[in-house]
């Protein structure tokens, strides 16, 4: 469970064969990272920068970018890729993007991002920058908007996995999963303190909306 990259981390020989003594279910799925950006259009249409924070330490943060690079030319968004280090060079970058206009965050799932997670929250509001962050604690905390897997779900799926493997099923025949069950939660404090009108059409399909 919580593996972003299973393959490259030597857990599993592949998703669909795991091959040895172990399988599961994954963080994320990489073609999924596009919907963030989208998210991020939809609720600032004026957006034409968005800054994408990700841990480079992990496979993941390469190829969650990857998926994002593919689609910003579409949505008329230039990308400024940031490193999450320390909490001094997120302070840094964030306030050097920010002297910009029509600029907004996405932040990637990972380590980094998530021990830095009220900082990240905390310069969001600082310099006026909607942002869409990976899990739903992330607005809990005065986030913006998320939209990312359920991770109550997963660990539900993954007792299945543990019944199957008791009852005499070898974990190399099982695949690994990606999430199936997504949520999006919206807090509308944060967004009025924005100056933000969040978009009918996305507080119709959220999970959650925190006033």
């Amino acid at each position: 469970m919580q593996v972003g990259d299973p393959v490259g981390g030597g857990y599993v020989e592949s998703l669909a064969h795991p091959g040895g003594n172990a399988t599961g279910f994954t963080t994320f799925d990489y073609s999924f990272s596009g919907k963030y950006l989208e998210l991020l259009k939809e609720i600032a249409p004026s957006l034409r920068r968005a800054a994408v924070l990700r841990d480079a330490t992990i496979a993941i943060g390469a190829g969650q970018l990857g998926v994002i690079q593919s689609l910003a030319q579409s949505l008329g968004v230039e990308l400024r890729p940031m490193d999450v280090r320390n909490a001094d060079h997120i302070e840094r970058a964030v306030a050097s993007f920010a002297r910009d206009s029509n600029g907004g965050l996405t932040v990637l799932g990972g380590a980094g991002t998530v021990t830095h997670r009220a900082l990240i929250i905390q310069l969001a509001a600082k310099y006026r920058l909607p942002a869409v962050y990976p899990y739903s604690y992330y607005v809990a905390s005065g986030g913006l908007i998320s939209y990312g897997p359920d991770n109550i779900d997963q660990y539900r799926r993954a007792a299945g996995y543990v019944d199957r493997i008791l009852k005499g099923e070898k974990p190399a025949n099982l695949p690994v999963q990606a999430p199936t069950k997504y949520e999006l939660v919206v807090n509308l404090k944060t967004a009025k303190a924005l100056s933000l009108v969040i978009p009918q059409s996305v507080l119709t399909r959220a999970d959650e909306v925190i006033e």
